[in-house]
């Protein structure tokens, strides 16, 4: 007797092919921005995106529809480069050698992040999703040095705040940008302003 054919419910699931080419038209445009970002073009037109991504200008055009999504996707993927860098633990005796190990991860975190965080910085005030990470990325910056500060430098407002903007994006990129410093003068421009401010 022949075996019943399983009720629809119980099927295999079938794929989607208009989602899956959706979605992989969508991940090849990410990786386009990011590649054409991360290159110089902080602004790249749809149609530098489309030729770089392979896909037709509509499809960029329908993609671009929700921008923050896109720029959430974007973020995920620098995400996922620089956290490995930002939660690795201090192996420091003390908490200026922490901070002094900061100093470097900060270094190494902006110099990934640079191309990207001034295309965000160019977007932001026309995206509600780029405004809300600007803050809560601030904000974690200081957190991240807060938490290996002790109570009686945390209790000085105005090193502490020192402290921050020497670690901010903002100097990284004022030295790299605006003095036109290589990495390799820049780090340690911020290692003797940190270090002088915790001495």
């Amino acid at each position: 007797m022949a075996a019943k054919a399983k009720p629809k419910s119980e099927a295999e699931p079938r794929v989607d092919g208009r989602r899956e080419r959706s979605r992989s038209s969508r991940a090849r445009i990410v990786a386009a921005m990011l590649d054409l970002i991360d290159s110089g073009d902080l602004t790249p037109s749809a149609a530098r995106v489309a030729e770089e991504a392979g896909v037709g200008l509509r499809t960029v055009f329908r993609q671009f529809d929700d921008m923050d999504t896109l720029y959430r996707e974007m973020s995920e993927t620098i995400a996922a480069r620089v956290m490995p860098i930002v939660s690795a633990p201090y192996a420091g005796t003390d908490w200026r050698t922490d901070v002094r190990d900061l100093v470097g991860r900060r270094a190494r975190v902006f110099e990934t992040m640079l191309p990207f965080r001034l295309a965000a910085n160019i977007k932001r005030y026309q995206s509600p999703f780029l405004m809300g990470q600007y803050g809560q990325v601030v904000a974690l910056e200081r957190d991240l040095l807060f938490r290996l500060l002790p109570d009686e430098v945390l209790a000085d407002r105005v090193g502490r705040e020192a402290l921050c903007v020497a670690l901010s994006f903002q100097t990284w990129r004022a030295l790299r940008h605006d003095q036109g410093l290589a990495f390799e003068e820049a780090a340690p421009v911020v290692a003797q302003m940190v270090g002088a401010l915790i001495a």
